[in-house]
Parts: C-alpha cells; structure tokens; sequence
C-alpha cells in the first residue's frame, strides 16, 4: 500500500514579474516623491517629533522601571512635566528672550557699517609691531565681509520677525511636535527598536546592523550635542555677565548654536561679541580704550571656545559621527535652506547617515559585503560620580586604618 505525499498548494496569488515590480517601485517612489513636495511643511515637524521621541524615551524607561507605572503613565507624566516647563518657559521668559534677540541684531546691524573703520584703526595699530599689512587691500576684504554680515542678519531679522508675528502658529506647530512624537513612544511599548520597527523578507540582519548604526549616529550626536549646547550657553552667560557685556544671553544662545556650524559659527560668534563690546555704551573695563575691552572680551571667548574643541567635544562626542568639519558645513548650508534652523542642527548625524546608506549601497552594487567590519562595542560605562566619590572614601579609610 503506497501513501501518496499530497503535492504543495500553489499561491492563490500570481508572482509579479521583474517588470511589474519595477513599475510598482517607481510609482511609490514618485508618490512619495510628490508628497512630500505638496507637504514640506510638515518634514520638519516630523522629524523634529522622532527625535523628541527617541530623547525623551529614557526618561520614560527610568519612571517605568523606579516607580513602577506602565509605560503609558510613564509616558503621560513626562510629557505632562514638559508641557508645563514649555508653557511656562514661553510665558515668563520667550517674548523677553526673543526681543532681546531683536535687540542684539538691530544693534549690530546699526554699526555693522562702522567695520571697515573697526579694521583700518585695527591694521594701523598692528603695523605699530612691525607687521605691514599695506599689501592687503582692506577696503575689498571689508566690503565682502559687510555684504556677508548683512545678508546674515537680514535673514535672521526676518525669522525673529515671523517668530514674533506667527507666535499662535509657533505653539500650534510645537503642540503639534509634543502630540505625535506622545503617540510614537507611548506605542513603542518601553522598546525603543518598536519605534522605528521595518520588517522587509530577507534583510532581518541588515536591518538589525543598519538600526544598531543609526542608533549609535544619532544617539552620541543627540546626547553629547545637547550637553555641549546647555554647557557652551551656561558658561558664555556667565561669563559674559561678569564682563558687563550687553545682550549676554542672546549672545550666549548664538554661541551655543555656533557648535553646530564648524568654521563659520564661531567666526560669526566672535564678529557679534567685537561689534557688541566696541560700540556698546557701558564699559566696565578700559572705558577710554574700547578695542582693549573688545580684545579681552574676545582672547576670552577664544579660550572657551579652544576648550570646547580640544578637551570637552572630544570627551563626549568621541569622533562618533566620524565625518569631516568641511562636509558637515556644507550639509549645514543646505539643510538649513531646506529645514531652517532644524536643519543647521541634525546637519551632522544626517550627513552622518547619508554616508551610512550610501557605503551600503555602494558595496550592495558590486556584490561586495555591506558589513566588512564587526560591529562597533559600546564603550563600557564609566562609574558615576558618586560611585567614584564612595571609592575615594574607602580608599582614605583604608589609608587610615592602615596608619593605625
């Protein structure tokens, strides 16, 4: 008696062809091409949502884990607190920071045109040390420098103003920022890979790397940049305080926005501190001599600026995005034209990740592994600073017993 094996069923459903696939791919490309050319508005929002999302995700982790909540409560109280300090953040001080922002261009562009006199007095009083600059024709070099200054600050005036007129559709925009990037971690059920989740047949492990990579890209971009930011704006604050400089915490924002943009940032930085310091009023120091205010004014803000680049960016950043200073300019020229002040931002982990997806690409088009390199290891943590502060304690206890 034989046993007849029952043949495999075929799929109800046909297989497309090479051409129909293909048909099929341009045709959700230029969907999605079109899209978002009718709805760029909204790019930035969205994206501006994930990435909240993706930070605030630990601290709703820690409330779930230390009180014991789920993870929806979780979720709810930390964008319940954040509501509160944005609402009262906008309240008590958003329309004095931006009016001071207003103030702080409207002066520098009042004695912008007083820069090439700035310079002439500058080139006679250098030649006095024995450097001859009468080679170098400073009208030209002045010239391009005020119609660089002025294109700048116009185009700042123009955002301070649209910020200042469109204050309802500011808080409309941020609520709706604050409402989608809710939904995306309260769904992400306490994993963060279930935020971002793609399931494409076949691909499982190049997902798998290609999530590990971007997290990490985006993970030491977000957090080491935001420190740096809050560090860079404390400390000018301070410090320019203590000098008695004026429009100090606008120009300490500006300064802390001046780490996103390698080169031009801090230049743009120190042209706005000369300007400010020379030709403000109050000068607690040098009042006889302003250009001695201006030059202690700027040595310092030199030395903050040569600490950050050389001892604290190094130490938190870790050359993580491992992309060049010159290339990170130039996305942030033009991502800035395409997302504004957003795109001056995450300029470096996108190019970051462009990079990412283009080496995959790359080696996928001549058969070549997408993956030559083992996976990065994290770093292993440091032990906190009170953990360190017990061992320095044990270790004088120790040191006394010892002696007894």
């Amino acid at each position: 008696m034989t046993i007849e094996t029952p043949a495999p069923a075929q799929p109800s459903s046909p297989r497309w062809g090479s051409t129909t696939k293909m048909v099929v791919a341009f045709t959700l490309v230029a969907i999605v091409a079109a899209t978002m050319i009718q709805f760029h508005t909204i790019i930035g929002p969205l994206l501006m949502a994930f990435i909240f999302s993706y930070l605030l995700h630990p601290l709703a982790g820690f409330l779930n884990k230390r009180l014991r909540l789920s993870w929806r409560a979780s979720v709810g109280i930390v964008f319940l607190i954040i509501l509160i300090l944005l609402l009262s953040l906008l309240t008590l001080g958003g329309v004095g920071l931006v009016t001071q922002i207003q103030g702080l261009v409207t002066f520098v562009q009042a004695n912008l045109d007083n820069l090439p006199a700035i310079i002439e007095d500058l080139a006679a009083r250098v030649s006095h040390f024995g450097v001859d600059l009468s080679s170098i024709d400073l009208s030209s070099v002045t010239d391009q420098l005020l119609a660089l200054g002025q294109n700048f600050l116009s185009q700042i005036g123009s955002l301070l103003s649209s910020l200042a007129g469109g204050a309802a559709s500011f808080l409309g925009w941020t609520l709706f920022v604050l409402l989608i990037s809710f939904f995306v971690t309260a769904e992400s059920g306490g994993l963060r890979e279930d935020m971002f989740k793609v399931d494409v047949p076949g691909y499982a492990e190049d997902l798998r790397r290609l999530g590990g990579e971007l997290a990490r890209i985006w993970n030491a971009f977000l957090r080491g940049q935001i420190i740096i930011f809050v560090a860079t704006v404390a400390i000018y604050f301070v410090v320019l305080s203590v000098l008695g400089v004026r429009y100090a915490i606008a120009l300490a924002i500006g300064a802390g926005f001046a780490r996103f943009v390698p080169y031009v940032g801090p230049a743009i930085n120190w042209a706005a501190l000369a300007l400010v310091t020379f030709f403000q009023a109050y000068k607690p120091f040098f009042g006889e001599q302003p250009l001695y205010y201006t030059l202690v004014v700027f040595v310092i803000a030199l030395l903050i600026d040569q600490v950050f680049d050389n001892i604290v960016s190094p130490r938190i950043m870790a050359d993580a995005l491992k992309v060049h200073p010159a290339a990170v300019l130039v996305a942030a020229l033009i991502s800035a034209s395409l997302l504004g002040v957003l795109g001056v931002v995450i300029a470096a982990p996108m190019l970051a990740t462009l990079q990412l997806f283009g080496q995959y690409t790359f080696r996928k088009m001549f058969d070549l592994d997408p993956w030559p390199d083992p996976p990065a290891k994290a770093a292993p943590a440091s032990p906190s600073l009170w953990k360190r502060v017990r061992a320095w304690w044990a270790s004088l206890s120790i040191k006394k017993s010892n002696r007894k």
